[in-house]
């Protein structure tokens, strides 16, 4: 049985999707161009919210992590593993990383895209500020 947290955000200006290695969904409610593996902001959850089934499920390092975002029609599919050190602590950031880094804004490790890797339609209308669902599914072990 899969287990789902989903978070609603929105793009912004500065939304350009570049970074080789992480990508990013916020609940800051501004972002800068430094900020090239954000793609959305002012995320209504953060990691801190979750239910803990879930956050014990992203655990097990064995687990499929599934980010499907979905943005003006369009459907991005990453995926990832779960970690032992996943805390969920953070109440700012998600944070999908194609390494195996583990801070409190990690919700996926090994993951199979990052920003960079996002169709350049999704992230044009991200720039545009189109809203954004991110839904992560984990199938626990």
């Amino acid at each position: 049985m899969s287990l789902e947290a989903v978070v609603t955000a929105h793009g912004h200006e500065h939304v350009s999707g570049e970074h080789a290695s992480t990508l990013e969904v916020t609940s800051d409610d501004f972002l800068t161009p430094a900020g090239d593996c954000i793609l959305g902001i002012e995320a209504d959850t953060v990691p801190a919210d979750f239910d803990d089934a879930f956050v014990e499920a992203c655990r097990d390092a064995d687990a499929t992590i599934t980010a499907t975002i979905e943005v003006d029609g369009h459907t991005v599919t990453v995926e990832g593993s779960g970690h032992p050190d996943l805390t969920f602590e953070s109440d700012r950031s998600h944070v999908l990383r194609t390494s195996d880094y583990v801070d409190d804004r990690t919700v996926m490790v090994g993951a199979d895209a990052a920003a960079g890797d996002v169709d350049r339609d999704v992230v044009g209308a991200l720039a545009d500020g189109a809203a954004l669902t991110l839904t992560l599914t984990v199938d626990p072990v």
